[in-house]
């Protein structure tokens, strides 16, 4: 019995000592079922899984004060970087030539290849120029363009719109049109409530006074519905100069468009812009005014847009106004 328990004892010495050996020469950790462990178990013993530790449970205050400091360093606007010495300024002609539609960045080269682009006067026919757009004068074919600050609409204004962009007594009025619009637009001169017709709104301070002023002479033309017969003279004495309450009144142009029986359509022009100027003076002339429609404002034709109708005008037709009053 006791021969036994020795060869017992050396039989497990030797099996240890072979997986030393084993594992010395091999220089690998034995396998996990080759492990031995304590009494108590070490982590990962057979049966008996580590626990893992909770973590504390943060506050909501602790959280929010994550949050607030995450959002202000995310809202922080990035540092303007100073400019590197030597660095050209302004944007690049042909890309403020493609913003103002003249079309793309490739068709504009080649207008400036052309030598069709101006420059604060001067022709620019080298590539690559750079321009401040709110500063230099810049034009394509003797038209200066429209810069991106501004902006530039026609109405045809309907009968009973009245011609403000706001009316304290609640009617319908042109603010009524663009009241989406972030930037503050004004009607350029006006149109009494009853007339139909051309109006233009605008940003431009400048071009809007020019178009009015009465130095500008800038022309207007109105279709006016009267009835008749009217006498051969007609258009004589609109030329000459009706009197009014307010002095003389001159028409540039007169001309019968239609008529039907009794009814005529007259076309009158004239530069003027004083208040109900052309009713006035067919009222005076012995011919009131059923309908009156304005169809030109210097340059531009009301043409087909619909009554009621807001265009955005185009940088033809603002260089066309531009060049009417000498900007």
């Amino acid at each position: 019995m006791r021969s036994s328990g020795n060869n017992s004892n050396r039989n497990h010495r030797g099996a240890g000592n072979g997986r030393d050996d084993k594992q010395k020469r091999t220089g690998k950790p034995p396998r996990p079922e080759e492990r031995r462990y304590g009494k108590q178990g070490g982590p990962g013993a057979p049966g008996k899984p580590a626990r893992k530790r909770a973590a504390p449970a943060r506050s909501r205050e602790y959280d929010a004060q994550i949050e607030e400091r995450n959002r202000a360093r995310h809202s922080k606007q990035a540092p303007k970087l100073p400019k590197t010495h030597g660095e050209p300024e302004g944007e690049r002609l042909q890309k403020v030539l493609a913003r103002a539609g003249l079309g793309s960045r490739r068709a504009c080269e080649e207008l400036i290849d052309q030598a069709r682009v101006e420059v604060n006067g001067r022709i620019v026919t080298e590539q690559g120029r750079r321009v401040d757009p709110d500063k230099d004068e810049i034009k394509v074919d003797g038209l200066t363009i429209a810069s991106q600050s501004y902006l530039f609409f026609a109405l045809n204004k309907p009968a009973g719109v009245v011609a403000s962009m706001e009316d304290p007594e609640g009617r319908q009025c042109l603010g009524d049109y663009v009241q989406n619009r972030e930037t503050r637009l004004f009607h350029v001169g006006r149109l009494d409530t009853e007339t139909e017709g051309l109006i233009l709104l605008t940003n431009h301070g400048e071009l809007a006074h020019r178009l009015t002023h009465p130095r500008y002479g800038v022309k207007k033309s109105y279709l006016a519905a009267i009835r008749g017969p009217i006498p051969r003279d007609l258009g004589k004495r609109l030329k000459d100069g009706i009197k009014l309450e307010d002095g003389y009144a001159r028409a540039d142009h007169f001309k019968v468009v239609e008529n039907t029986g009794n009814n005529y359509l007259v076309e009158v022009s004239l530069h003027e812009g004083r208040k109900h100027i052309v009713r006035r003076m067919l009222a005076e002339a012995g011919f009131p005014v059923d309908k009156l429609v304005r169809t030109h404002f210097g340059p531009l034709a009301l043409g087909s847009q619909k009554s009621g109708w807001l265009r955005r005008l185009t940088n033809t037709e603002v260089g066309q106004l531009m060049r009417e009053v000498g900007l």
